[in-house]
């Protein structure tokens, strides 16, 4: 298990470039699976979730290329379907919660498809019944074996479908759509996910040779084609990491520029730091933070206390919840942060509490940030990394905060952060990798 020592205080400049988007490449890494063409794709981060998929991709037989820095060749023309009966790919996929959206493609092409019960981050209950409710309408039968924990599905006779999606998962709605691509006849998806990441995929799978129309709305209308070719992609950059940069910038007092952010295509994200009173600069694409000493949280209208609440696209994403939290901590105001997708996902507050943040915690969905506007430093302490994104929100703590701070399992922050830490240090921070 490796740890971050963190010296705190420091400030930070410079300029940084944020990696492929991680959970575009999940998606986008699956999609190779429904061509026996090459697919070439470029902006892949060098972190731990995507590597696995590369590394499983490869054990089910597509052929995998490095041809850069960040860009790969995949050709799924010899997949070794009896693969997916060994434990080996078990015990692999189970590890990874984004192996799920293997399912879609494996159905589509093969018919059939197999998968434990996947991991992923410990951050409260994520069900996949949108998934297989979505397979099921397309004419797939599904076995869950509860003695192995084991999906069993059989998709040799898919056809097309209508469907109203009893909550918009992002996964859920790029399995459903890269299982209906070849289905016969037309299916239509109602409450479907339309964020970024989601369009990106149904661009490319109609370069590739689907029909899909709706793109970018909640109502996606598929006409299922024979087969598919091969093309290339470019990942979005990642919208997380963006905000994580914005608050990073503003918690240590820092001037950042965030270069080719794809303004455009960040939602609400941006006016939502703005409402947090950290000042941005929209340079051509890039995002300029300058250097705040002091920045004040808005309240609404009527003079109430701000609410910032996670919801589906185009709401503000769930993943950058715990970086608001942790950068309402030094503000000048308070902030409720209403998290209601997942049930611990705040159970890292805890930590920041120890460092001396002013934070009540309601209940498992809601915490109450009440600003200490530089006035007491957060001071270093010893930590544990829970999860992605509560992990880069106590890294961000411990670069603002007086000392030293050491933050263990640090696995974690690697699977979504490509290396954070040489590319902080570029900017000035003091972090250490401790093995």
């Amino acid at each position: 298990m490796a740890s971050f020592r963190v010296k705190g205080g420091l400030k930070l400049k410079g300029e940084i470039t944020p990696q492929g988007a991680k959970n575009e490449a999940l998606q986008i890494l699956c999609a190779v699976l429904l061509t026996a063409d090459k697919i070439t794709i470029n902006k892949i981060p060098n972190i731990r979730d995507v590597n696995k998929l590369i590394e499983l991709l490869s054990d089910m037989g597509v052929k995998v290329e490095k041809i850069g820095p960040e860009s790969y060749t995949f050709q799924s023309d010899e997949i070794d379907l009896k693969y997916l009966d060994t434990e080996d790919f078990l015990k692999k996929a189970s590890a990874l919660r984004g192996s799920v959206m293997i399912l879609g493609p494996l159905l589509a092409r093969f018919g059939t498809g197999k998968l434990s019960k996947p991991g992923g981050d410990k951050i409260g209950r994520r069900r996949m019944d949108t998934h297989f409710t979505g397979f099921q309408k397309l004419g797939a039968n599904f076995h869950y074996d509860k003695q192995r924990e084991i999906y069993n599905i059989d998709g040799k006779n898919l056809k097309g479908a209508y469907m109203l999606l009893d909550e918009a998962s992002v996964t859920g709605t790029a399995n459903i759509v890269m299982a209906a691509v070849m289905a016969e006849g037309k299916t239509t998806i109602y409450n479907a996910a339309c964020e970024p990441y989601l369009q990106q995929l149904c661009d490319m799978l109609n370069r590739m040779g689907a029909k899909i129309s709706g793109i970018g709305s909640n109502l996606l209308n598929i006409e299922g084609v024979k087969s598919l070719t091969g093309t290339e992609h470019t990942l979005l950059p990642d919208m997380i990491e963006i905000g994580s940069f914005i608050g990073l910038a503003a918690m240590t007092q820092s001037e950042i520029t965030i270069k080719n952010a794809q303004i455009h295509r960040l939602g609400i994200i941006p006016d939502t730091f703005r409402r947090m009173g950290i000042t941005l600069e929209f340079r051509g694409d890039d995002i300029h933070i300058p250097a705040q000493q002091h920045y004040e949280i808005d309240t609404f209208i009527d003079g109430s206390i701000l609410t910032v609440a996670d919801a589906i696209w185009p709401g503000f994403t769930p993943d950058l919840l715990s970086i608001i939290l942790v950068t309402a901590t030094q503000a000048k105001g308070t902030v409720l942060v209403h998290q209601k997708m997942f049930e611990s996902r705040l159970f890292f507050v805890d930590k920041l509490i120890d460092m001396g943040a002013q934070i009540i915690l309601c209940d498992p969905h809601r915490a109450t940030v009440i600003g200490l506007d530089r006035k007491y430093p957060l001071r270093g302490i010893r930590m544990t990394s829970p999860d992605i994104r509560a992990g880069v929100a106590l890294l961000i703590a411990a670069l603002s905060a007086e000392g030293i701070s050491i933050i263990d399992n640090i696995e974690q922050i690697d699977r979504g952060y490509q290396y954070i830490d040489q590319r902080l240090n570029a900017l000035g921070a003091d972090i250490v990798r401790i093995d």
